[in-house]
């Protein structure tokens, strides 16, 4: 026991020097994944595995190594805790209590209910909001990349959103231009984290960059017509308090209960900002709508 607590000090104080996160740079975990890949998955054992494994399991892509990390980094979080150090992440996450196939029950429990408020909001918007609204297709486009695509995404044409708003209405060529740039932007940023490397917090960086202009330039927009346009207030709103729920993003805390982390509470407290924002899109949508009409009879 004494030499696995010296190992564990040794490894905390070269944590900034080497590559990888704590945990699954512990040797205790090393040598327990090894010995569970040898022990289970090859040969006679890796098929008894698979016949006991869980169809959901293996739908899900979960391989008997997967499983070896699973239970080797409760062995070594267990480890961690009994010699009274903090618990470690392991492959750049916090260790979770898994259920069925959900690595993070949580966070798939609150973006599934975010994505649940986008659709509801969408049929909303649809319903409420005639096709020749002139951002009507902006806006579809919209509700369907925050039910499946990731959050940079959805922040990217949030700017689009917004580029459309202030500049395409009047300058189509300029909000097609700028929208190659930001798919540009886009495929550079999934390239490097999916074939290059995988960096957190290059990613939290470039999602807290890309947020800060589209809030800048949401809100530049918002206080120039708020007289003009009562309705603004609403996205003045959504803007500020997606700011601050952002700051959830950046804590950095071990899940409570091993399932409630910062990232499952932000997903839970932006579901009624996306109700609030689809709100303002309705508003803004008819009040064009109107503004179109008005200048066809005009001509």
């Amino acid at each position: 026991m004494a030499g696995r607590t010296v190992r564990l000090v040794l490894l905390v104080g070269a944590a900034a020097l080497t590559s990888g996160s704590q945990g699954d740079r512990e040797p205790v975990y090393r040598d327990c994944v090894l010995r569970c890949e040898e022990r289970n998955c090859s040969g006679v054992a890796l098929k008894h595995f698979r016949s006991r494994q869980p169809i959901y399991m293996s739908l899900a892509g979960w391989t008997c190594q997967d499983d070896c990390k699973y239970e080797c980094m409760w062995v070594t979080v267990g480890l961690y805790l009994q010699e009274g150090h903090k618990v470690p992440q392991f492959h750049g996450k916090w260790p979770f209590f898994r259920f069925l196939c959900f690595q993070e029950p949580a966070s798939a429990v609150a973006s599934f209910l975010n994505g649940l408020a986008s659709l509801v909001m969408l049929c909303r918007y649809r319903t409420s909001v005639p096709a020749s609204s002139p951002m009507y297709p902006t806006c579809v486009a919209f509700a369907w990349k925050m039910d499946y695509f990731c959050a940079s995404t959805v922040i990217l044409h949030s700017v689009y959103l917004c580029c459309v708003r202030t500049v395409g209405l009047q300058r189509p060529a300029v909000a097609s231009a700028f929208r190659a740039l930001l798919l540009l932007m886009l495929t550079a940023h999934v390239s490097y984290l999916s074939f290059v490397r995988f960096d957190y917090g290059y990613n939290l960086a470039a999602n807290v960059a890309i947020g800060l202009v589209n809030a800048a330039w949401w809100l530049t927009w918002c206080l120039r017509n708020r007289q003009r346009l009562p309705h603004v207030h609403k996205c003045i709103v959504v803007v500020l308090l997606l700011q601050g729920l952002s700051l959830l993003e950046l804590l950095d805390f071990p899940p409570l209960f091993w399932v409630l982390d910062a990232h499952a509470i932000w997903h839970v407290s932006t579901i009624p900002v996306h109700v609030l924002f689809f709100s303002f899109l309705e508003d803004d949508s008819l009040y064009l709508l109107k503004e179109s009409e008005a200048k066809f009879k005009l001509d």
